[in-house]
């Protein structure tokens, strides 16, 4: 895009829109949202829409089982794919 995003227009705005929701910055305070009725819009339906996404498919930590699990098979690709103890081309 060419020129001051803060003076984006509408498609240019939209285009950048999930970078910018990405970054987890403040988005309504952008300034194209200062005068443009339909942009706020767009952007509440999409805070709308992800408030009612985490609802459905709430996060959840995984157990230390899990970290535990991970850590192993990450120490395992480091020895080369062998477990503990093991001679190579051992089973």
């Amino acid at each position: 895009m060419t020129g001051d995003f803060n003076k984006a227009n509408c498609s240019e705005f939209q285009a950048h829109l999930p970078e910018l929701i990405g970054t987890g910055e403040d988005v309504s305070a952008h300034p194209h949202l200062q005068s443009c009725e339909l942009c706020r819009a767009l952007l509440a339906d999409l805070e709308t829409i992800a408030d009612a996404a985490r609802q459905l498919f709430p996060s959840a930590e995984p157990s230390d089982q899990v970290w535990e699990h991970i850590e192993s098979a990450i120490k395992k690709d480091e020895d080369g794919g062998m477990e503990p103890g093991m001679a190579p081309g051992g089973r």
